[in-house]
């Protein structure tokens, strides 16, 4: 039976969630669970704190798992990312009161609050910066006001919980995360192939949507160079001999943009439809 990991709580496990339903699988119904057989599908869910799962995997006691990518790196497990996710996506940055830093060059004999160590040490590291990281567990954002810290590296979504606390992001980016897929190096057991697949079909599902439109023969091949499909697409006969109906499927972000440019070319009935599952 397939062991996975999945965030017990936080954004990361309500898209977490939401990703493996529509891939077809049974979750637990109540939160207060650690885990979940779902005995159809031949998989275990396991419900873990987001920074814990990396480790869990790393070790070999869970074969697969849902996190974030910044926690993945914070663990220094032999966890690796095999699948981006698309969801819960983030950047760590250095930040620091309004107006007193710009680069991280000036972070140099200074102390850094943050929960995560490791990736600041790292990235100091690369820079050649001498500084001192404090460990904090969270709310990072008061530790300067409180004296423990110069500056603070954290994750920042929306930046709304820094303005709030008189804080400002300088620099680029130590870290842009998102939730991904992890496994051990080399990691191969029965049912994975299908998990992946199954996860990686509804991210194509949400990303893409059909298209069908009738078109007349002479503007046929306009049309197929507007809509190439995601190997090809399909053309059927009209009753009438001088039209023909076309489905493909397209990307749901450009398909109002392609919805315009048939209807230049000449396609008439465009419409559009959502994929609730697939499988390429």
């Amino acid at each position: 039976m397939l062991r996975v990991a999945v965030p017990n709580k936080g954004a990361l496990s309500e898209s977490a969630t939401t990703m493996l339903r529509e891939a077809g699988y049974s979750l637990r119904l109540n939160s207060k669970r650690l885990v979940h057989r779902d005995v159809e599908n031949d998989i275990e869910f396991f419900y873990l704190r987001p920074r814990d799962i990396a480790t869990y995997i790393g070790r070999g006691i869970l074969d697969i798992g849902i996190t974030g990518r910044d926690l993945l790196l914070e663990s220094e497990s032999e966890a690796e990312e095999i699948l981006q996710l698309g969801f819960g996506r983030s950047a760590f940055h250095y930040a620091g009161e309004a107006g007193v830093y710009s680069d991280p060059a000036e972070l140099a004999g200074k102390t850094i609050a943050t929960s995560y160590p490791v990736l600041v040490e790292q990235d100091l590291a690369r820079r050649g910066i001498d500084a001192t990281t404090v460990k904090l567990d969270g709310a990072v954002e008061v530790s300067i006001e409180l004296g423990v810290a110069d500056a603070i590296a954290d994750v920042v979504e929306t930046g709304t919980t820094l303005r709030m606390a008189g804080l400002e992001t300088f620099g680029d980016p130590i870290l842009v995360s998102e939730g991904v897929l992890v496994a051990r190096s080399g990691f191969d057991k029965p049912g994975a192939d299908v998990f992946l697949r199954r996860v990686q079909s509804v991210m194509v599902a949400r990303s893409y949507v059909l298209i069908d439109y009738d078109i007349h023969r002479d503007h046929l091949a306009e049309a197929m160079a507007v809509t190439p499909g995601y190997e090809s697409p399909t053309v059927s006969q009209l009753n009438d001999p001088e039209w023909c109906a076309v489905r493909s499927m397209v990307e749901a972000k450009d398909s109002h943009r392609i919805m315009d440019r048939l209807y230049s070319a000449g396609a008439r009935a465009i419409l559009v439809t959502a994929i609730d599952a697939c499988r390429m």
